[in-house]
């Protein structure tokens, strides 16, 4: 047992280190100049260069880019906690061929790639004027996370026993108020969950900011980094690594604060879906 317990920890101190080394190399090459990022990329700075991240602040407009991503992020949370809340927990407590035929629908449009309708999202963003804004960016991350959203939903509803629903509805608590004061504070794990792991995806994104946003006043974090990159292979590294340490810190420290969450929303939610 000892062995095996031994071989576990190794291979998953293997996985860490393997998971963490990219991010290590683009701090510490973030911190060298140019001319010895290009002479030996796995070396130690010999000295720090703190004047990257102050040249990256200015060059991505870091608080204009970093409100934009807030914004989209803000819009795009919002809308999902509050959409797939309400109708994980309706179509938890409402059992039925009709419910069940909906939540097979939202459980089959996760499986639809997003490559194979961006095209088709592109138009109809274009069509009701919400591309070229943070605000219409938010509200097409909503209609893409809301089915995986009211999958965890539905599944955590489940562990919360009826009997609150009906003591409530003696008590004189309508439908509303009923979810609003005691359902929704109990959904506190797995609406953390979902907020994390939506706020990853969204904070990272990339391809759907560039199909959406059409104007720099706009452009996300990982946009304005994206400006970074020259043609013919003129990039400013320097910058280019200094700006993806920025926009990864905001998302981090989110992830640190509410990570305890993680494992016990997921598993209870999808254990009992």
């Amino acid at each position: 047992m000892k062995l095996r317990s031994a071989l576990i920890t190794f291979i998953l101190l293997l996985c860490a280190v393997f998971t963490l080394f990219p991010i290590l190399m683009g701090l510490l090459n973030s911190l060298k100049t140019e001319g010895d990022m290009m002479n030996d990329i796995l070396s130690i700075p010999a000295k720090l260069e703190f004047g990257n991240y102050a040249d990256a602040y200015h060059k991505i407009r870091f608080m204009n880019s970093l409100g934009n991503t807030v914004t989209v992020a803000a819009v795009g949370l919002f809308g999902i906690i509050a959409c797939a809340s309400l109708a994980g927990y309706k179509l938890s407590r409402t059992p039925g061929k009709l419910s069940a035929f909906l939540f097979g629908l939202f459980v089959m449009s996760m499986l639809i790639p997003f490559h194979s309708i961006m095209i088709s999202l592109t138009i109809i963003a274009d069509r009701l004027q919400v591309q070229g804004s943070t605000t219409g960016l938010g509200l097409i991350y909503i209609g893409l996370g809301v089915p995986f959203a009211i999958f965890l939903y539905h599944g955590f509803v489940k562990t919360i026993p009826r009997e609150l629903d009906e003591a409530a509805v003696i008590d004189g608590c309508g439908e509303v108020r009923l979810f609003a004061s005691v359902i929704f504070p109990l959904l506190l794990p797995i609406t953390a969950t979902v907020a994390i792991l939506n706020l990853l995806w969204m904070w990272n994104d990339f391809l759907l900011p560039l199909l959406m946003i059409t104007h720099i006043d706009d452009y996300t974090l990982l946009l304005s980094t994206n400006m970074l990159f020259g043609q013919y292979g003129n990039n400013d590294w320097s910058a280019i690594l200094a700006s993806l340490v920025l926009a990864m810190l905001p998302v981090i420290l989110f992830y640190l604060i509410l990570q305890k969450y993680i494992l016990n929303g997921i598993a209870e939610g999808a254990v009992k879906g």
